[in-house]
Order: C-alpha cells, then sequence, then structure tokens
C-alpha cells in the first residue's frame, strides 16, 4: 500500500508542497495537488518534480473541459519528462459551476468527454496521428469549420512513458463503471471501506468485466485524518475537524433530490442523518449541520487511535481494495515525519 497526502488548492501552498518535499524523505510516495478554481494544478507538479527524487506527482483534479485532451496529454507528458516518469494524471467532470461558471465551457456529457480525453491521451502518448470524431471531441476541426487548414498531427516528443497513469475522479454508478474498466486508478470520496460495497460493488464489478487485462488491477486512493495516540477523548476532536465539509457536501452540494454525496451517505445507511443535513444546511443552519454529522460517520474513515486501531483501519482499507493511502498527517512537520514512520513500519 502507498502512502499519499493531499496538497489543497487553498491557503498556503508553498507550505504544504514543500511539507511534503520533506515527508518524501520520511517514506512518503505519492503527492496529489488539486485544483478547482484556484492556483493551477500543473505548475505545483512541475515545482515538485524538480524538488523531489522518487515521490509520485498527481493531478486530483484537473477537469476534462478546459484543457482540450490533447493539451491534457502534453501537459502530463512534459511533466513525465521533468519528473523522470513518476506523474499520475488525475482527471474528472468537476461540475458545471466550475467549468461553466469559472471557465466558461458548456458542461456538456461529462462520461463521454471523460471516455474520450482517455482514449486520446493514450494515443497521443503512443504518437498516434490524431484524429478523432466523437460525441463531445472533433479533432481536427471538421471541414467546413476554422480556417479549413486543420490536418492531423501526432506528437513530436517521445514520451517518457507510452503509457502515463491515468486516475479518474467518479461517483455515480455509470462512471465509476466506466472508471473501472477503462481507466488506472479510481477517485472516489466519502470513502467508508466497510461499507464502499453497499454504493460502488455493482458498478466496480460491472466495469471490471470489461477491463483489458493489460491495464492491470483498477488503482484505488482514499484515506482519512491519522494519528497515533492512546487518549480516548482525541480521536473525536479530532474527527470533529471534517465535520463543516462533510455538512457542505451532503448538505449543500446540490438540491434535494439531486445530491449524489447525500445519496452516498444514504446508501452507506445514515439515511436519516442525510435528509436532518441536507434539511439544516439548506435552512441556512450550517453550524446545526455539521453538529447533525453522525460521530460514526466520521469515524469510519478516520486513522486516529492506538497503533493496533490504525493497524485494523488500514486492514479494512485494503480488503475494500484501496492501494493507496490518502492521509491527512496532524501536527508539525517533525510529528508528521514521526506518523509517516510509524505507517511505514505497518504497510511494508
Amino acid at each position: 500500500m502507498k502512502l499519499s497526502v493531499m496538497i489543497n488548492y487553498s491557503g498556503d501552498v508553498m507550505a504544504a508542497a514543500n511539507e511534503a518535499i520533506e515527508l518524501e524523505k520520511a517514506g512518503l510516495d505519492c503527492a496529489w495537488v488539486a485544483e478547482a478554481y484556484s492556483f493551477d494544478a500543473i505548475s505545483m507538479m512541475g515545482y515538485l518534480a524538480g524538488r523531489t527524487e522518487r515521490l509520485e506527482i498527481g493531478s486530483a483534479i484537473v477537469n476534462v473541459y478546459s484543457r482540450t485532451p490533447t493539451l491534457l496529454a502534453m501537459t502530463a507528458a512534459g511533466l513525465d519528462v521533468v519528473s523522470g516518469g513518476r506523474i499520475n494524471l488525475g482527471i474528472g467532470a468537476s461540475g458545471p459551476q466550475v467549468v461553466e461558471g469559472f471557465h466558461g465551457v458548456p458542461y456538456d456529457k461529462p462520461l463521454a468527454r471523460t471516455k474520450e480525453v482517455i482514449d486520446i491521451c493514450r494515443r497521443v502518448w503512443k504518437r498516434e496521428v490524431i484524429e478523432h470524431h466523437g460525441a463531445t471531441v472533433d479533432i481536427p476541426l471538421p471541414e467546413g469549420q476554422g480556417t479549413g487548414l486543420a490536418k492531423p498531427l501526432k506528437l513530436i516528443n517521445t514520451p517518457v512513458r507510452e503509457s502515463i497513469p491515468i486516475w479518474v475522479a467518479s461517483l455515480k454508478d455509470k462512471s465509476v463503471a466506466a472508471t473501472a474498466e477503462l481507466a488506472d486508478g479510481w477517485i472516489p470520496i466519502f470513502y467508508v471501506p466497510d461499507r464502499a460495497d453497499r454504493v460502488w460493488g455493482d458498478a466496480l464489478a460491472a466495469g471490471k468485466a470489461k477491463r483489458d487485462a493489460s491495464l492491470g488491477p483498477l488503482q484505488t486512493i482514499a484515506g482519512g485524518p491519522v494519528l497515533f495516540t492512546d487518549d480516548a477523548d482525541v480521536p473525536m476532536k479530532v474527527n470533529n475537524f471534517g465535520r463543516p465539509m462533510v455538512a457542505l457536501y451532503v448538505g449543500g452540494m446540490g438540491a434535494r433530490g439531486k445530491n449524489f454525496y447525500n445519496e452516498i451517505m444514504s446508501a452507506y445507511g445514515w439515511e436519516g442523518a442525510a435528509k436532518t443535513i441536507q434539511d439544516l444546511y439548506l435552512d441556512g443552519k450550517k453550524q446545526e449541520a455539521a453538529a447533525a454529522v453522525p460521530d460514526d460517520f466520521l469515524a469510519a474513515s478516520s486513522l486516529v487511535g492506538s497503533e493496533g486501531y490504525v493497524k485494523e483501519r488500514i486492514a479494512a482499507y485494503a480488503e475494500s481494495g484501496v492501494t493507496h493511502l490518502q492521509l491527512t498527517l496532524i501536527g508539525s512537520l517533525e510529528q508528521k515525519q514521526q506518523t509517516l514512520e510509524r505507517l511505514r513500519s505497518i504497510v511494508d
């Protein structure tokens, strides 16, 4: 199992990146850079590539609309060159608020767009001449559009790797099935290892049944806060920091009946709590909504407790198919390094 951290898109991103550079020395395997509508992920990925030696560097995620498929492929290939073959291309559809509201691009056919991006990227890296006319992408522009001078081209350079790992952030059944069929890795959210099969088991199985064996097993990244402690009061204190985010997503990301994060919590078995959180949040009672997030929901994805407890949770993640443990490390840099070293001894 690989150990990963996320470099968030808000706050002091340089401090977070420099911390990841130091954590490489303590055994960190991967750093993932988020984007949303903040600083771009690519700049930070290039910075990390130049400051690290073995750390895998991923985007988690860049959306499939604001860059053309060929630009995504070129960018990943360029980053793979400067990193010496350490890049993971994490992509996703994002949502209309970002794609249309910030980038001014129509949010159209997200699943079809994602599939076409995967196909085109892999063909670019193989230095194929790119000609693709699909549901969302036309390369080159068809006759009658533009100047009329378009012609199919192929990447000039030879990439470090012919196949850069593509990870897809997906949540709904059809997109999760497509991820399991076509992608190298899967990036879920609100992943509870003991109950994940209730939500995504059928979709994952359907996709894996169609999966090309040459792709190898599907990789999956998930995790939560981690801290070794024998103080019984500490786990809930740490877990409580996650309440506002859970309330925002479960309560505020979409209207009633149109919020998949709410549906995830319900499918896990917390139907009543999911409804209460949404009702409170949509009524403007955000603090009350956060307080309504069940303690056991927060604890289910937490790795805060004794060494025995942390080992049990790591085993649960591994049993559910997680290959990359996403860590929210707590404390000073020195404390985070110590935690990482203890985790390294457990997972190795």
